[in-house]
């Protein structure tokens, strides 16, 4: 049995069109009309693949390709077959997928998992509910009252989708995931189990044990928004949760009550966000970044995986450790205690002789 394809390229390209297309001069112009298939990583192209490297360490996996073409900076454009056609660009893996978004425009976002093209029979969805033309509804979803949603919008099997809710235009909420108490804008990606607007974990010690502070802010989701697998963004107490337009959120990353994520974020996976953080605009956090509650980290701030974050971080810093510092600082003290543990094991190998 042949192997399925999940994702057949939508078209073909020729090497010209490619450096029409991304600006990347083509070395050889003859090999202009070499005709590209599919793209594949460097170390697997193959016959009508495109491929590209970055710099000249990686040039060893195009020294011997079979590939049609490879995308690459100039200083490696001379370790490629003289068969292949060379497009040399300052940035070849911005090009690389700016070529593969146009070949493959149906892995840009999720669509209906069962060739639902409306209201599928077998969802459960309220009377007075709003929906656009155009929305996709599949089996075993469930739209509660008065939710709103956008054309263009697809529920995936199900999903849930709690009363009040606004989901906006060209979105998607992925199967199995839950949204409740939001408000969601256009062209919104929610992957699979996603869970947005629960309750944040809010509690105050009383004569009786734990009492719970009820949570009756919403979220907010600004257009463009895309959040992985399996993540949770709790809804506000008293403010609303947001999260900025444009921002990319990975899977398993915690998000809790009243978080201010601004715009164009990167939130790498295993990520906790505390009650009442703010990030500002162009924030990155490497995975497994956790951060204390009201923490404040300022536009275009940097974290480095694993870092503990108790204290605010100023724009455009970049820090690491637990807990975090400035990142000069962290390695300095890393290679300080390296020094310390190095100087011991030589003082107790010098002493064993």
């Amino acid at each position: 049995m042949k192997d399925p394809d999940f994702f057949p390229p939508a078209r073909r390209i020729t090497a010209g069109e490619v450096a029409s297309l991304t600006g990347a001069e083509l070395v050889r112009p003859e090999l202009a009309e070499v005709v590209i298939e599919g793209v594949a990583a460097a170390s697997e192209g193959g016959v009508g693949m495109l491929v590209f490297i970055e710099g000249k360490r990686n040039a060893e996996l195009v020294r011997n390709t079979t590939a049609a073409a490879v995308l690459c900076k100039r200083e490696a454009a001379g370790h490629c077959p003289d068969t292949v056609a060379v497009l040399i660009a300052d940035k070849p893996q911005v090009a690389f997928a700016e070529i593969t978004r146009l070949l493959f425009p149906q892995a840009m976002s999720p669509g209906s998992m069962t060739g639902e093209t409306g209201i599928s029979a077998q969802a459960s969805v309220a009377a007075d509910a709003v929906l656009e033309d155009g929305v996709i509804v599949e089996p075993g979803a469930v739209i509660g009252a008065g939710v709103m949603i956008g054309r263009g919008t697809t529920i995936a099997p199900n999903a849930v989708i709690g009363a009040f809710t606004r989901i906006g235009r060209d979105s998607y909420v992925g199967p199995g995931a839950s949204v409740q108490c939001a408000m969601i804008g256009d062209r919104v990606i929610l992957h699979a189990g996603v869970r947005i607007g629960q309750d944040g974990f809010g509690y105050l010690p009383g004569a009786r044990g734990l009492e719970k502070l009820p949570q009756i802010g919403r979220v907010v989701i600004q257009d463009d928004v895309e959040i992985g697998a399996n993540t949770t963004v709790d809804r506000g107490a008293l403010v609303d949760t947001v999260i900025g337009q444009g921002t990319k959120i990975d899977n398993l990353v915690q998000v809790a009550h009243n978080v201010r994520i601004g715009r164009s974020c990167v939130i790498a996976g295993n990520c906790g966000l505390s009650g009442s953080v703010t990030l500002g605009d162009f924030v990155m956090l490497g995975g497994r970044v956790g951060i204390a509650d009201h923490i404040n980290i300022g536009t275009g701030a940097q974290l480095a995986a694993s870092s503990g974050v108790m204290n605010d971080v100023p724009a455009g810093e970049r820090w690491a450790g637990s807990p975090a510092q400035p990142i000069r600082e962290a390695f300095r003290e890393l290679a300080a205690l390296r020094g310390l543990v190095d100087g011991k094991r030589k003082r107790m190998r010098d002493g064993d002789e």
